[in-house]
This record gives C-alpha cells, sequence and structure tokens, in this order.
C-alpha cells in the first residue's frame, strides 16, 4: 500500500494526553535515566526511485488476546481512545523473533500495537502474536544492503508513523545499535513519548533511556525496556518467542513429522552452518534411518543440496516463512547456525543444536527458551568481532566441530523429557 502524507492535525482542539509510565513524574525535555537492572536473567527497497512504505493489519492474536489492564500510562484508562503503541526493531527475521515477549507485554494494556520492521524482518512480524499492524520500511543506519538516505524516503515513514498517531514508541535494537537516528525521525512524526536502550546522550530525542547490562539474551533485554516503560507479560505468559498460528499443514512436503531439520545459509556467511559439516551429519543419520529435511532460501539452493544428497529432503527455496515454521514445527530437532530460523524453530518449541560462531556472544544471541545444543569453540579468535566473514583462516570455531558430535547432539535433544513442547499461537 502506498501512502501520502496526510496534513498534520490542526493546533485547535483538545490535546491528547501526555504519555508517561506509571507511577513516574512528568519528565523534562530530555531523557530520563533507569538505574541499571540486576543481571539476570517503507518497505523501502528503491524501484524506479520512487519510496514506498508497507502498511499491513491484523487482528489481536495470541497471549495478548482478551488480557485486562494491569497499569496504564497517567491519564488513560482501560477505555481510553488513542491508547496506541510503535514497537520497532528494523533489522532480520530472528531479531524480529526475539522481540516477540517485548511485544506481547505492550499488547497486553495497549489498545494497538504498530510494528515498525525493516524489509528482511517484516515476514516474522506479521507472525507476532499481539500486533495489530505491520509498517515496512529499510532503515539505512541498519540493513547490511543500505539503500541511500533521501528526504522523499524518510517523508514517507514519517507520513506512515502520522497516520497511526501512536502515543508512545519503543526502540529496541541490539547492543551494537543506536537507536537515535529513529528516535529523530519518529520525533519528526510527532510521536511524544520515545523510550529505547541508548549508551549515547540521547538529548531530547528519548523520553526514557534505559540501561541493561551486557551479555543478556536479546529477547530480555527488550522485555526490560517494556518493562521500564510500564509493560509486563500477562500472569502465566513465560516469556517465551511465539508466533501466530494455526501454521500450514507442510505434511506433502515433509512426509510424517520426527524427521531432522537442517537450514543451510545466514545472512552473515560467517555464522552459517559448515556445508561439508553438515552433509557428513546428514549423510550419517540417513544412514541410521533417521529422515532428514535441507531447508535454505532459494539463494542457497546448491549448498542445500549437496547437504541432502541422494536420501535427505531438499526444500530449498520451496517455503515461506509461516511453512517454514511449519515444517520446523515438526521436526524432532534442528540443527542450524546461528540464524533466523533457529530462533523460528525457537519460536514453535523445536529443540536446537546450534553450530554457534562467537563472532556475537552466545549469551545474547543464542536461541532462547529452548531445549538447546550449542556446539562451536567459543573461545576462538574471531569472538566478538561481529564479522560477517570468518576472518580467522579455515573457519576453526565451527570446522573444529565432528559430524559425530552434531550426530550425538540430536539424539540427546530428540527425545524430549517428560512431555510437551512450546508451539505456535491460535489465531
Amino acid at each position: 500500500m502506498r501512502l501520502t502524507p496526510r496534513p498534520e492535525p490542526g493546533g485547535t482542539g483538545p490535546r491528547r494526553p501526555a504519555y508517561r509510565p506509571p507511577g513516574r513524574r512528568p519528565a523534562r525535555r530530555g531523557a530520563s535515566e533507569e538505574a541499571p537492572p540486576r543481571p539476570g536473567r517503507g518497505s523501502l527497497t528503491p524501484a524506479g526511485g520512487i519510496p514506498a512504505v508497507t502498511v499491513v493489519g491484523y487482528g489481536r492474536a495470541g497471549p495478548s488476546s482478551g488480557a485486562g489492564p494491569e497499569t496504564l500510562p497517567a491519564g488513560l484508562t482501560a477505555g481510553s481512545e488513542g491508547r496506541t503503541v510503535l514497537v520497532a526493531r528494523m533489522d532480520s527475521i530472528g531479531d524480529v523473533l526475539l522481540a516477540g515477549p517485548a511485544v506481547r507485554a505492550v499488547a497486553r494494556t495497549a489498545r494497538r500495537v504498530v510494528l515498525l520492521a525493516g524489509p528482511r524482518g517484516a515476514a516474522a512480524a506479521r507472525m507476532l502474536p499481539g500486533v495489530d499492524r505491520v509498517i515496512e520500511w529499510c532503515a539505512p543506519w541498519v540493513d547490511p544492503e543500505p539503500p541511500a538516505v533521501n528526504r522523499a524516503d524518510t517523508d514517507a515513514l514519517c507520513a506512515a508513523v502520522r497516520a497511526e498517531r501512536p502515543d508512545a514508541a519503543l526502540v529496541l535494537t541490539s547492543f551494537h545499535q543506536s537507536p537515535l537516528p529513529l528516535a529523530l525521525l519518529l520525533r519528526l512524526a510527532g510521536v511524544p513519548w520515545i523510550g529505547a536502550v541508548s549508551v549515547d546522550y540521547p538529548g531530547s530525542l528519548l523520553d526514557l533511556r534505559h540501561r541493561v547490562p551486557d551479555g543478556i539474551p536479546e529477547s530480555e533485554r527488550m522485555l526490560s525496556l517494556a518493562g521500564a516503560a510500564g509493560y509486563r507479560l500477562a500472569p502465566g505468559d513465560p516469556g517465551r518467542l511465539a508466533v501466530r498460528g494455526p501454521l500450514p499443514d507442510t505434511t506433502a512436503l515433509t512426509g510424517p513429522d520426527g524427521y531432522v531439520a537442517m537450514h543451510v545459509g545466514a545472512s552473515a556467511p560467517a555464522r552459517a552452518l559448515p556445508v561439508d559439516l553438515a552433509a557428513a551429519a546428514a549423510a550419517r543419520l540417513c544412514a541410521e534411518g533417521i529422515p532428514v529435511v535441507v531447508t535454505a532460501a532459494a539463494v542457497d539452493k546448491a549448498e542445500a543440496a549437496a547437504v541432502a544428497g541422494a536420501a535427505g529432503t531438499d526444500l530449498a527455496g520451496r517455503t515461506d516463512l509461516a511453512e517454514l515454521a511449519g515444517v520446523l514445527s515438526r521436526a524432532s530437532v534442528l540443527v542450524a547456525g546461528n540464524t533466523g530460523p533457529a530462533h523460528l524453530a525457537a519460536a514453535v518449541g523445536t529443540p536446537v543444536v546450534s553450530l554457534f560462531s562467537p563472532v556475537v556472544p552466545a549469551s545474547a544471541w543464542a536461541p532462547y527458551g529452548v531445549r538447546l545444543r550449542l556446539l562451536g569453540d567459543q573461545g576462538e579468535r574471531c569472538a566478538g568481532t561481529r564479522a560477517r566473514i570468518c576472518p580467522v583462516p579455515g573457519h576453526p570455531c565451527l570446522n573444529s566441530v565432528s559430524a559425530d558430535e552434531v550426530v550425538r547432539a540430536v539424539y540427546e535433544l530428540a527425545a524430549p523429557p517428560g512431555g510437551g513442547r512450546g508451539g505456535a499461537e491460535d489465531a
């Protein structure tokens, strides 16, 4: 859907009540400081130079459905109009899925949740319980293949945000990202209250400058910000990742349940499952009578074919994200690198054998809230470099892992102890 800017609201008439989190004094213009918590746990892909912002609406689903208010911003009551909260997470599929618990916390008491996502994460945003509307826009300071910055594109974003009339915004980021560029655009779009985790001095761009310890799980980092803004998960919500259900029936693609899934490829090559290692492990599993289903993006078809070999099922390029979730939900285990589908497996409750390159910390980025075996040398020289391509010859952090170790980890996770597992939230 193409959006054109609509006129700014006029200067007459009653003003919307200023947003402030429960129990807080009105903030001066500038950022309020949160004490560090204790450790613990427009799709803008330019086409012909025409800017576009994609907006999609959804019905409320998941744990947020029907939840009554616990605490509300000052000046608002359960029936108040205009209690719309914009939540932004601008990067990839896994990042957006990890934001799910924070989104559900906001959705519990907000009338509407608008999720602002980048083109790489928008499909995941559309699957999150609690999201009513998705705005898709490519942030040139986040995307690894950024578009040029131009006024028309930023105006299109501001117009799309302004049309939603949010009372507040939470800008969710990773430890290495600044929320301030987006906070500036949201201010220009008229958002009256903005909260974010920020190391940098925010001036008047943030009303809540939250702090968190380094290295905590990304999902907890984002949920901590939501909590500082007054939003809490519903009683009984364990804070795990989740997606909307029901998921597509993928039996025709995979055959019966209980196979081992392997995902080939990642947005950063340094974090991908090594193809030779995956092929050796897949061949061993198939030889022992364990069905193997290989998933991958279309761009990774050659690598997926090499892993599947003659005995595995190759689904490279044959599923959208919802279908991939369906495939993963019926697997006994997923074997993958540090990539979005590993977090998607966690969101549907499937155990993960994670071949995890330490270019980013596993404490923050390992699959969250699901049974896990983490393989890979976390002390290698590449640790903490955030390198997209491995800087160490031979990629020893992952190539030091043997196929026997992978197969042993699969067997350890394949039979979950004592019962069921999580899954998609029915819409």
